[in-house]
């Protein structure tokens, strides 16, 4: 019987069936059994429920170690205060802990970098008995390497009083080192070691490498008396980590057994440096691609502003067919329909998801609405956000900043509030998103109020943007004066962007008092800023100051200073067009040109007939 339940045990994938599994247990007497009990454990854990493994183990009679062992296993990373009552339990009954009883609650507590509690299981250690396991104190020793930052003199203490070491016990000595930057000491167990294997090369060949010493990881590389992926690895990332490119490429060519991590690796590291070309090259040279390949390429694309291409690889992906896109995927390509504002793509991407049921993670939520919301499909954004369970201050950031950008200004500052209702501390970034919001609907009090909330409520220290945000809101009003000495009051310098804010609001209500002065602090901090000089120019000119217009002009044309112009874009089927003023680019321009002209005629005989 005991085996049959077992076997259920094992097939079972909810908490309903484990609860019915539990039953036939207990009815059957076998709740105690040596096996079966640490399964349901396990199990009950493994799926989500560690409160029930909790409650199955307190209503157990007599459980033995291998129990008590599992329970504390099942806490790992979960909660540290169940692993102590189990052990302390334990103690309290009599049941003597062997070495995997502290193994696991080392790991625990590491998992919190709870290091009092490892020090109390240390002292436990050394009264049972058990300093002299070379298992449990290579445990201790990593605890204490790695616990709230690593406690090396702790360690070394635990190391040097070993009876006995394993190649463990120097490796995880070495890499406590070299993960704290301390190479000497690092260096010189490493060559006082006994006996090395792979792992303690590799460690070395790694913490150079992160510590830049590149020269000396590759002596330590050629040295090697054998290497495998990682030391290989290890090497080529940290050159690429360096931007040296050449010798990643150099080294990745003399491997003698290239797999998909290394192949993604190159990818990766051309993409970083900007160099897609490469990328490409290497990407269609891969014997073999996973979800990681494509989303590097993917993502590539995406942080070198290249979107169209980004959709272009997806697309090519989904053809492909060999590999499923994951969340990463998923969240690079919104990124690039949000940068395209193609809502057709977008929206595609939304039924792809809902259509292969992936899970609403916060990230993937959080880009669906960022997405919506800047292609103007606020409605969608929204019931988004609704459906989400989870939601961190970025989802409520994306909202509120979405809903600003469309006009719905007061909808904005009312979710604004239903998320300080909620408990959720705002931080300086949703601040940013909620003044833009009084920007945009022209809320003046309300931006005062949220202003002096951030200060004094939460005790938010105003950044630049918080401070561009009021003198923009003010001077858009026509509370020029009051934006005067708003600006006078920063406990910053101001810069250009709140000066150039000041002078829009000068141009907007036809102000030309505050031109002189307000020019001479934009001049005197960004003199070659095409878009200021432009602002400058063309305020200038609207108040009738023809001399100062061509002055200014006549500085852009002498120092070669061109504005960046404008991009449009426009979808037709699965294509982004991208226009620019006097485009020579397109493949079809004389045919665009040519539509042009014909409408600029048509225009021009209206005009006539007017």
């Amino acid at each position: 019987m005991d085996q049959t339940l077992l076997k259920i045990l094992q097939n079972c994938r909810s908490l309903k069936q484990v609860k019915q599994t539990h039953l036939q247990i207990f009815i059957h007497g076998l709740q105690n059994s040596s096996f079966l009990l640490p399964k349901l454990l396990t199990l009950s854990s493994e799926l989500g429920f560690l409160h029930y493994a909790c409650s199955i183990f307190q209503n157990s009679c007599c459980p033995n170690v291998v129990a008590y062992n599992t329970l504390i296993k099942c806490c790992i990373g979960k909660t540290r205060e169940d692993a102590l009552r189990a052990y302390d339990q334990m103690k309290t009954f009599g049941i003597g802990p062997n070495s995997y009883t502290f193994t696991f609650l080392l790991r625990c507590f590491e998992s919190f970098e709870a290091l009092e509690d490892g020090k109390l299981v240390h002292g436990d250690v050394v009264k049972l008995g058990f300093g002299s396991s070379v298992f449990v104190q290579n445990t201790l020793l990593d605890f204490y390497a790695k616990c709230a930052g690593g406690d090396l003199n702790s360690a070394r203490q635990v190391f040097d009083e070993m009876p006995e070491r394993d190649v463990v016990s120097w490796n995880s000595m070495i890499a406590a080192y070299m993960a704290r930057g301390r190479i000497e000491p690092a260096m010189r167990l490493f060559h006082s070691a006994p006996q090395k294997n792979i792992v303690t090369w590799n460690s070395i060949v790694s913490g150079l490498s992160k510590a830049g010493n590149m020269e000396l990881a590759h002596s330590v590389f050629e040295k090697m008396p054998e290497r495998n992926e990682v030391s290989w690895n290890s090497l080529v990332t940290s050159y690429m980590r360096l931007g040296n490119m050449s010798s990643a490429q150099c080294l990745f060519e003399q491997m003698p057994k290239k797999t998909v991590v290394s192949w993604t690796a190159m990818v990766s590291g051309y993409t970083t440096i900007g160099d897609l070309e490469s990328a490409r090259s290497i990407f269609s040279q891969m014997p073999v691609r996973n979800v990681v390949s494509w989303n590097a390429m993917i993502a590539g694309y995406v942080h070198n502003h290249m979107f169209d291409q980004a959709l272009s690889v997806f697309r090519k992906m989904l053809l492909d067919g060999k590999c499923r896109p994951d969340q990463s995927t998923l969240i690079s390509v919104l990124s690039a329909c949000t940068h395209l504002g193609s809502l057709e793509h977008g929206k595609w991407i939304d039924s792809y998801i809902k259509g292969n049921k992936f899970d609403m993670s916060v990230p993937l939520g959080n880009a669906l609405i960022d997405m919506f919301a800047k292609c103007g499909d606020v409605e969608n954004a929204k019931a988004v956000f609704d459906k989400m369970d989870k939601r961190c201050i970025i989802t409520w950031t994306t909202m509120v900043s979405g809903l600003a950008v469309n006009g719905w200004c007061r909808e904005a500052l009312a979710l604004f509030e239903t998320m300080c209702l909620e408990g959720l501390k705002p931080d300086d970034v949703i601040f940013i998103a909620v003044l833009s919001a009084c920007t945009h609907g022209g809320l003046v009090e309300e931006g005062k109020r949220i202003y002096n909330q951030m200060e004094q409520e939460f005790d938010i220290k105003p950044r630049i943007e918080h401070y561009g945000c009021m003198v923009d809101l003010l001077g858009r009003a026509g509370k020029l004066e009051e934006a005067i000495k708003f600006v006078e009051n920063m406990h910053l310098e101001p810069n250009a962007v709140i000066w150039a804010s000041l002078l829009s609001s000068c141009k907007i209500h036809g102000n030309g008092d505050l031109l002189e002065s307000v020019t001479r602090q934009i001049m005197e901090q960004e003199p070659t800023n095409p878009s200021y000089l432009t602002l400058v120019s063309n305020l200038s000119a609207s108040i009738g100051q023809w001399k100062d217009v061509l002055t200014y002009r006549l500085v852009m044309r002498q120092q070669g200073i061109e504005k960046v112009p404008g991009c449009s874009s426009i979808q037709m089927g699965n294509e982004i067009d991208e226009f620019l003023s006097h485009d020579t680019r397109h493949e079809e321009r004389k045919e665009i040109y040519g539509v042009l002209n014909c409408l600029n005629e048509q225009v021009a005989t209206l005009s006539d007939g007017v």
